[in-house]
C-alpha cells in the first residue's frame, strides 16, 4: 500500500513536469491524480497481458504517466470553469 502511494506521487510529479505551464494543484491533488493514473495504467497493462494491475512494469508506468498528464489537464479545465462561473 505504501509503495502504491509512493508510485502515485512519483507518477503525479512526473506528469506535472511533463505538462507545460503552471498547474495550480497541491500535493494532495498531485498524489490523487497520480494514484488514479497508476490504476488506469495498471489496468490497461493488465488488459494487454503484460502483468498484474498492481505490478510495476514499464508499459504500465508509461501509460500511468500519460493518463496522469491527461487527468491534470482535465482537473485544470474543471478548476478554470469553476473559477469563471463564480465571478
Amino acid at each position: 500500500m505504501i509503495g502504491f502511494i509512493v508510485a502515485g506521487l512519483i507518477i503525479g510529479a512526473l506528469a506535472r513536469l511533463i505538462k507545460p505551464g503552471k498547474q495550480r494543484l497541491g500535493l494532495l491533488a498531485t498524489l490523487l491524480l497520480g494514484l488514479v493514473g497508476s490504476v488506469i495504467g495498471g489496468t490497461i497493462a493488465n488488459l494487454l497481458g503484460t502483468g498484474d494491475i498492481f505490478e510495476l512494469n514499464v508499459l504500465g508506468f508509461i501509460i500511468a504517466v500519460i493518463a496522469s498528464v491527461l487527468l491534470i489537464g482535465v482537473a485544470e479545465g474543471i478548476a478554470q470553469n469553476r473559477s469563471k462561473s463564480v465571478r
